[in-house]
């Protein structure tokens, strides 16, 4: 097969399943290795790019996703879905943050971090499919733990949870309060000059 019909093929596939793809898929129907596969995945994608069109590939973990661009979501929405998107409370944010940064974190472990219950917002977060049971983990009592999911990394743009922020580096200081260096390096900064 040559190059133009392997990404026709690919795009074909892309299109139809509406969903990520994972490269072992393509690689198991296109009789390609791991390497190919991803090299005319991302020259696909830089087509795309190039081409200015309203479609763009994006990449999820190690699977691969046709999507419309975000700039023409104003376009698209009233054709498809006149209901009121649901909004992340504060609550929900902060929570989908610990289990970003903590896969496979507990129910009791998120309680604890944030120091209230957090029963409602996780059952939100799984009918929103941002998260998803991560198993059971070998602790006492055998608690369900959790971890993003694939629709959490295409709700906030990331190829995966690599990609997240760095968290800011803290300390406790005596009345045992948290301190974020950063800010304290910086602030002292900003006196010495």
């Amino acid at each position: 097969m040559e190059i133009g019909e392997i990404k026709g093929a690919i795009e074909a596939m892309l299109f139809a399943c509406g969903r990520p793809v994972a490269i072992t898929e393509f690689m198991k129907i296109l009789e390609l290795s791991y390497e190919d596969v991803e090299n005319i995945l991302q020259n696909m994608k830089i087509e795309f790019e190039n081409q200015k069109r309203g479609i763009e590939i994006i990449k999820i973990d190690c699977s691969y996703q046709l999507c419309t661009k975000k700039e023409y979501y104003e376009y698209i929405y009233p054709l498809i879905d006149n209901r009121t998107k649901p909004t992340l409370s504060n609550a929900a944010l902060e929570t989908l943050s610990i289990i970003a940064y903590n896969p496979k974190i507990t129910r009791a472990e998120i309680e604890n971090i944030r120091g209230v219950n957090s029963d409602g917002t996780i059952y939100k977060l799984l009918e929103y499919n941002l998260i998803e049971e991560a198993g059971k983990l070998d602790l006492p009592g055998k608690p369900t733990g959790y971890k993003t999911t694939q629709e959490f990394l295409k709700m906030f743009g990331l190829a995966s949870l690599e990609e997240l922020p760095e968290l800011p580096k803290y300390k406790i200081d005596e009345n045992e309060q948290i301190v974020i260096e950063e800010i304290i390096d910086k602030t002292k900064e900003e006196k010495d000059e």
